[in-house]
């Protein structure tokens, strides 16, 4: 075993690293190591097959070992130098695990010794538990269980040998594989681990097997090579056997004297493991003496007391909450729920929705997924912040992670809960998670029960669905746009305001089912927000026909539209892109394209005036009170839209690029019905050079581009226009709203 000094060497390089951890991989630990040492297959070969810590090189030769006073020295059946940097400086990534693998070990220990009583010995085994304790003074961490225990042979096989799981071969040995016992070390650097905050470790040991007649064994490590000598005198809180683990901390690792600390790692990596834990912890206690400072009490009045306070230290139990995930869902009422929610979370308020559920078969998990009532606070300003994912992941009741993005969709990221797997396959650092077959199980069951939850909810409690689908619908919508595998799935659930659900969104379903007969399209238009959508110019001919229209109200939506594309047959179709074909009879059709001849040269004419302001100019059927209106090509984007795009791009060369390219997408269509296309068709005919018909014109477009939600060029311009149409009436004597009468002979 090596310790990272980074003072006097430098760290593994980055091939030496890819190569070893690529080993590590694909051939298994232990054989992995053996291979990169090259090592031999024979007991007398490995102890002639020993490596110096020198470093790029490494030599072979005999090892040498001193019987005496301080015991018996050995040195690491491994490249020791290397193989010791990789696993401290890139397996583990924070230093605070040692702490979870060390406890782990522990609680291993204590398995095992249940099991082993159970089933080789007559008498019940101690209580086990687990106790932890510090010493500033001596600048040690002190790790206790009263578990199975070590004999000298196996604190070689399991502390001598980089990468070799005594736990794993435990398992091994139990045969058949039936056996009720529940490990968590089963691949063996965690113990190395303590190497990460520590420059020399102790381990004293007592073994609860019948040959190990009481010894206890002293192992010892400062890195290169360890010794291993009996110990006769050493205590141990536990009966019958045990193992202690002394660190000997390194000086920027004294933050781990800190029971403060201490206490909230094991919270967050050990709350859930069987067996107790208890922290030599300080505590304040209060005791009541007599006020020496108040008056001497009156006859027949007590004493005044005063409360003094007095440090004490005493055991103090960790792992109070019990993992509720394990009982029958059957037998857990609403309130415990809601208390493990708040404990766990750190949460305010209540769940909205509980999903608890097992699954068994070929692999085998809990899961317990809350939705909070409110957005979690660290999502409320970035909705897809790191730091608001809290899908906890036990394996073996041992918190390994709770930022796995595989282990839930990012459009669920919102949810918090635990999933607690008995197989799931982990790598050589428990942190490092494969990318497997069981892990996409249990993300594919886990977003099934979520989904068939917040169905349940939409069924049973419309006004709590409500509430939901307000604070968290736009996940929904981000999945449909961006998670292929459930996209057909979302499409039930997102809900659109529309010109017919009132003060409630409404579904698709819920749309298709008030479609009017003959009706094969959903129709919808975007605006930025719902006023703007409802007085979009298209919206007056569908109000004319009687048609629902969805509002598609921010930017969200309008990708998700794109996205939806059809739904149970029915093409979404935006009112606001050309080539709206909307139902006509055979004389509406021939009515349309007569006027739209008539009006041809006109269209043509206006092109010409506005230039590259429009695509073009053509007679709209979609127009009923409105003069003209802007709309886009069938893969144009809306206002709106450019606008979001524009704000995304960061250089003046692709702001210019990309106005012009919404500009050209413009078509302008005109009303031909409408009084003032009727006198600007005369002006063009009559005096289509003056100043008047060329602010008309310009007050045509304009007009449109803004009820239509774009951005017009030069509002200066527009205001001296509206001023001389304003001057203009004012000068003829006539007020707004009024008209000279006619005289009918």
């Amino acid at each position: 075993m090596a310790t990272p000094m980074r003072s006097s060497r430098a760290k593994a390089s980055p091939i030496l690293t890819s190569l070893v951890c690529g080993f590590l991989l694909y051939f298994g630990v232990p054989m992995a190591f053996s291979t990169l040492a090259g090592h031999p297959k024979t007991s007398q070969q490995r102890r002639q097959f020993s490596v110096a810590r020198r470093g790029e090189s490494a030599t072979a030769e005999k090892t040498e070992t001193a019987e005496g006073a301080e015991g018996e020295e050995f040195e690491f059946q491994a490249e020791v130098g290397r193989v010791m940097d990789i696993i401290i400086n890139s397996l583990y990534s924070n230093k605070d695990v040692f702490l979870r693998e060390l406890v782990s070990n522990a609680a291993d220990a204590c398995d095992k010794k249940r099991f082993l009583a159970l089933t080789n010995s007559d008498a019940p085994p101690e209580p086990m538990k687990l106790r932890i304790n510090t010493d500033k003074d001596a600048r040690t961490l002190t790790i206790e269980d009263n578990g199975v225990g070590m004999l000298k042979e196996e604190l070689k096989e399991n502390l001598g040998r980089i990468a070799r799981s005594g736990t794993a071969n435990f398992v091994k040995e139990l045969g058949s594989g039936d056996a009720d016992v529940s490990l968590i070390g089963q691949f063996g650097v965690g113990f190395y681990s303590a190497f990460l905050v520590a420059n020399k470790v102790d381990v004293y040991s007592r073994s609860f097997k019948e040959e190990s007649d009481g010894k206890t064994w002293f192992w010892s490590s400062t890195g290169h090579s360890y010794k291993i000598v009996e110990a006769p005198k050493e205590d141990f809180f536990g009966e019958q056997s045990g193992t202690k683990i002394v660190l000997h901390l390194r000086e920027e690792a004294q933050e781990y004297l800190d029971t403060g600390k201490l206490s909230d790692l094991l919270k967050k990596y050990s709350e859930f493991i069987t067996f107790p834990i208890e922290l030599f912890n300080e505590k304040v206690h209060y005791d009541q003496v007599p006020d020496e400072s108040a008056p001497p009490p009156k006859e027949g009045e007590k004493q005044k007391m005063k409360s003094v306070p007095r440090s004490v230290y005493e055991w103090d139990i960790m792992n109070k909450m019990k993992p509720i995930w394990l009982r029958n869902p059957d037998v857990v009422n609403q309130s415990e729920y809601t208390e493990f929610y708040k404990t766990t979370f750190k949460a305010f308020d209540e769940p909205m929705t509980v999903t608890h559920f097992k699954v068994e078969g070929q692999i085998e998990f809990r899961a317990l997924v809350f939705i909070p009532s409110t957005m979690p606070f660290e999502l409320t300003r970035d909705m897809f912040s790191p730091e608001g994912r809290a899908m906890r992941l036990y394996v073996k009741r041992v918190f390994i992670n709770d930022k796995f993005e595989d282990l839930v969709p990012r459009w669920l990221t919102f949810v918090r809960g635990v999933v607690d797997s008995e197989d799931l396959p982990l790598n050589v650092g428990r942190e490092i998670l494969q990318k497997s077959r069981t892990l996409k199980i249990i993300r594919k069951r886990v977003v099934r029960k979520v989904l068939d939850t917040i169905d349940d909810l939409r069924e049973s409690n419309p006004d709590k669905f409500e509430s939901f689908w307000t604070s968290y619908g736009k996940y929904f919508k981000v999945g449909l746009v961006e998670d292929l595998d459930y996209k057909d799935e979302l499409k039930r659930f997102v809900r659109f305001w529309s010109s017919k659900s009132g003060d409630n969104q409404t579904s698709l379903d819920e749309y298709i089912s008030r479609m009017k007969e003959g009706q094969d399209k959903i129709y919808f238009v975007t605006g930025e927000g719902k006023r703007a959508a409802e007085i979009a110019p298209a919206m007056e001919k569908m109000r004319l026909k009687d048609y629902e229209v969805l509002y598609m109200v921010d930017p969200l939506d309008e990708i998700c539209s794109q996205s939806i594309v059809d739904y149970e047959g029915k093409k979404l179709v935006d009112i606001n892109k050309a080539g709206l074909d909307l139902e006509k009879s055979e004389e509406e059709k021939k009515e349309l394209e007569d006027t739209i001849k008539e009006y041809e040269t006109l269209a043509t004419w206006l092109k010409k005036q506005l230039g590259e302001r429009v695509q073009k100019v053509q007679v709209s059927d979609r127009l009923v009170e409105s003069m003209a209106t802007l709309v886009q090509g069938e893969w144009g984007m809306s206002p709106m839209m450019q606008r979001y795009m524009k704000s995304q791009t960061t250089s003046g060369a692709q702001d210019s690029a990309f106005a012009i390219g919404s500009r050209n997408q413009a078509i302008l269509e005109i009303n031909p019905t409408h009084s003032v296309i009727k006198a600007l068709k005369n002006l063009m005919e009559t005096s289509p050079d003056s100043s008047e018909t060329e602010d008309m014109v310009m007050m045509v477009y304009e007009t449109a581009a803004l009820i239509g939600g774009y951005t017009i060029e030069d509002p200066g311009d527009f205001a001296k226009r509206v001023t001389k149409l304003m001057e203009f009436q004012a000068d003829s004597g006539s007020a707004p709203g009024t008209q000279d009468a006619e005289i009918v002979g």
